[in-house]
């Protein structure tokens, strides 16, 4: 069979079971009444246009070059590289960061760097495909437990023969919007000798006071609690973080194949962190208001309010999701549509996402639209 006859039989298997995914191409904004009103991307914040960032973005390009222009252990590593892991460092209560290209090469480099045939995986069933690839690519022996369940976790380590263990979830949950049992986790991962590596994603900017759920549970700072996140969501930029002790950066620094074979962040997206960073800082009303806007959605679509920003919505099937989000579209709002494989309980949703500068008859129109659309896929 030819390349091309085995991938036409793979697109035709997932357009029958109503799966195909399909690239749609974003315009620009366009201002004023009428504009597309975007429930869709994870610019929890309302930072990604926010002059301020745009202009630390911008002022970076001019003075570094649109490029880190090598690796991180040649040449990609500016003065606003080390900056940016300070200000992380301090704003998560953590002892050290190290930035990677993106929060799914974060997750990659940390796992496999703590990985290997010695070390045990325990891993929450509704983790991140980042964190699913990582352990694919740990060499280690690999348990998945259900969706938040300490004691599984808890029997996984008991059983173990593995000297070391680390504990994979997040700390806000990318699909269902749920919250991790965080201290629950870490206090069995204490008593068992384990590392617990917490994902925030999702949690950074938006829980705890824009400082994630890890330092909200007062984990932060803990030498067996691993913090990932991104800046690529309430931050408005792009790039991924490890944060931890000293001794663990100094790990990642000589382990961690996605930190030493990977170009750096561009230094436009750094200095947009950078910026982010002292906005949530010193505007902590956006992370109240992200709050308020989801609660509003939440009632909106007959739904429990998430933990986080991201709202799960579900829908009768694949082909209703998409009909939903299409249904959105048409009257102006862009929502997102999960299917299979993209969901964990194979339960397909519309996914939504809050942002704290949605209000007024924007927010009106966007419950509006939302009602209408999940009401019809009834």
């Amino acid at each position: 069979m030819s390349l091309d006859d085995w991938l036409t039989r793979k697109a035709e298997a997932l357009e029958s079971r109503g799966l195909t995914r399909r690239l749609r191409v974003r315009e620009a904004p366009a201002p004023g009444a009428g504009a597309v009103i975007d429930l869709a991307g994870n610019d929890y914040l309302g930072l990604a246009t926010d002059p301020r960032i745009v202009d630390a973005a911008v002022t970076a390009v001019r003075t570094w070059g649109a490029g880190a222009t090598g690796s991180r252990l040649v040449t990609g590593t500016t003065r606003l590289h080390a900056r940016l892991e300070d200000e992380l460092a301090e704003f998560f209560r953590q002892q050290a960061a190290l930035v990677f290209s993106s929060g799914y090469l974060a997750n990659l480099g940390v796992v496999t760097a703590l990985g290997g045939p010695g070390t045990l995986l325990v891993a929450d069933a509704h983790v991140h495909a980042s964190l699913v690839d990582a352990c694919r690519l740990a060499r280690s022996r690999v348990v998945t437990v259900p969706h938040n369940d300490v004691a599984a976790v808890e029997r996984a380590l008991d059983g173990r023969g593995e000297p070391r263990a680390l504990v994979l979830t997040e700390s806000v949950f990318s699909v269902l919007g749920d919250a991790a049992p965080l201290t629950a986790l870490a206090e069995v991962c204490a008593r068992h000798d384990a590392v617990l590596l917490a994902d925030e994603a999702h949690g950074a900017g938006v829980t705890g006071a824009g400082r994630g759920s890890v330092a909200a549970d007062r984990l932060a700072g803990l030498e067996h609690v691993v913090v990932t996140a991104t800046m690529s969501k309430a931050f408005g930029s792009s790039g991924g973080v490890v944060l931890g002790s000293a001794a663990l950066k100094e790990h990642l620094v000589n382990r961690a194949r996605t930190f030493i074979y990977d170009t750096a962040l561009a230094p436009a997206s750094v200095a947009a962190a950078l910026a982010a960073v002292d906005v949530v800082r010193a505007e902590p009303h956006r992370v109240a208001a992200v709050r308020a806007v989801v609660a509003r959605l939440a009632h909106a679509a007959g739904v429990e309010p998430p933990a986080g920003a991201v709202l799960s919505v579900p829908m009768p099937g694949p082909r209703e999701a998409v009909e939903a989000a299409e249904t959105c579209a048409r009257h102006g709002v862009r929502v997102g549509a999960f299917r299979p494989p993209s969901v964990p309980d194979d339960v397909s949703r519309l996914r939504v996402t809050a942002r704290a500068t949605l209000a007024g008859g924007e927010l009106e129109r966007a419950c509006e639209v939302l009602a209408h659309a999940v009401e019809s896929a009834a």
